[in-house]
C-alpha cells in the first residue's frame, strides 16, 4: 500500500509532519484518520508529555481519532485499516520499548518478538488503507552501555529496515525539514 515511514530524532518535526499528512488526507471528502498511540505513561513527567502532545494534536487535527495501542499494534492495524481511513502509528519507538523493555520488568524472548514484528509486517502488507508510521532515528548516536539498550537499538534498526521495505515512502526529518529517503514511482 501507500504507506510511509517518517524517521527523525527528538524534536525533529516528525510528529508535526505526520499531523500535516493527516490533515491533508482529512481534507478530502469521505476520508477519516485514526491515531494509533503507543506511549505508556511510566511517570508523571511522561503523563504530562502525553497529555500536552494530545492537546496540541487535538488543536492541529481535531478530526483525528485516537486508539491507545501500547502492544497489540498488528491487531489494531487489522481492526482499523480501511481504504478511506489513514492510520497514524506514533510511534514505533515506544511500541518496541513497551515490548522489549517493559516498565514492569520481563522482556520478550527472540522468537516471540520476531513473531510480533512479522505480524506487524503482514498487517501492513495486507492493509487496505494507508498507514503512516512515525519512529525515532536513534542509530546515529553513540553505542549504548547496557546489553539491554544495545539489543533495543539493534532491534529498532532492524524494525526500521523491514518496515521501510514495505513503505512506498520513507522520510527523514532533520530540524523540521523533510528529506525524502525513498519515494514511490507512482
Amino acid at each position: 500500500g501507500m504507506h510511509e515511514l517518517i524517521l527523525g530524532g527528538p524534536r525533529s518535526g516528525k510528529s508535526r509532519c505526520a499531523e500535516l499528512r493527516a490533515a491533508a488526507w482529512l481534507a478530502q471528502p469521505g476520508h477519516t484518520a485514526l491515531l494509533l498511540a503507543t506511549a505508556l505513561p511510566g511517570d508523571d513527567e511522561m503523563r504530562l508529555r502525553i497529555a500536552r502532545h494530545r492537546r496540541d494534536r487535538a488543536d492541529q487535527v481535531p478530526a483525528l481519532g485516537l486508539v491507545e495501542v501500547p502492544r497489540q499494534l498488528a491487531q489494531a492495524v487489522r481492526d482499523h485499516s480501511a481504504a478511506h481511513c489513514l492510520l497514524v502509528v506514533d510511534c514505533l519507538t515506544m511500541w518496541l520499548a513497551n515490548l522489549l523493555m517493559p516498565l514492569q520488568g520481563g522482556t520478550l524472548d527472540e522468537g516471540v518478538w520476531a513473531a510480533r514484528r512479522a505480524a506487524l509486517c503482514d498487517a501492513l502488507f495486507e492493509a487496505p488503507g494507508p498507514v503512516l508510521l512515525v519512529s525515532n532515528e536513534i542509530g546515529l548516536g553513540i553505542a549504548p552501555l547496557t546489553p539491554e539498550a544495545r539489543r533495543y537499538v539493534d532491534e529498532l534498526g532492524r524494525l526500521h529496515q523491514v518496515i521501510a521495505a514495505l513503505c512506498a515512502n520513507v522520510t527523514l526529518m532533520v530540524a523540521g525539514i523533510e528529506m525524502p529517503v525513498k519515494r514511490s514511482a507512482a
